[in-house]
């Protein structure tokens, strides 16, 4: 009777244990998800955030293997895997955007609806910085 009792114990503590690692995953995983970056700023903080989920999804998958949680053990190691795809997709992004901006800017004009557009450069507290100037 002792045993059927530290049983359903140790059942309950399992669920409950899978259940928080369900929440900690979901909670950083919708924290994460406001991807739509258009600076480079937001991206990058994107991309840190996609990381740090990553390792925390393995760590939780670790402690679900050094538990033997085999529930704990998947959903850690599925995050992690979502969460390095979502990194590597990030940092993809990142470059192809510094690249055409770099481009872009590297021109001095362009015509766009008809409309000749010229690249004028502004000096404001002792920054450089570009802008189209419709002609």
């Amino acid at each position: 009777m002792n045993s059927d009792r530290e049983m359903k114990h140790m059942n309950l503590k399992r669920s409950f244990a899978g259940t928080m690692a369900a929440a900690v995953l979901a909670s950083a995983t919708v924290s994460a998800l406001p991807a739509a970056a258009q600076n480079s700023h937001h991206r990058q903080q994107t991309k840190n955030t996609w990381r740090n989920v990553a390792i925390g999804s393995g760590a939780v998958g670790l402690l679900g293997l050094a538990k033997g949680n085999s529930t704990l053990a998947l959903l850690g190691g599925a995050g992690a895997l979502y969460s390095l795809n979502r990194y590597e997709h990030d940092r993809k992004s990142q470059s192809h955007m510094d690249h055409e901006r770099a481009a872009m800017y590297s021109r001095r004009s362009f015509t766009r609806n008809g409309h000749r557009y010229v690249r004028r450069t502004i000096h404001r507290n002792g920054q450089t910085y570009y802008q189209f100037v419709r002609r």
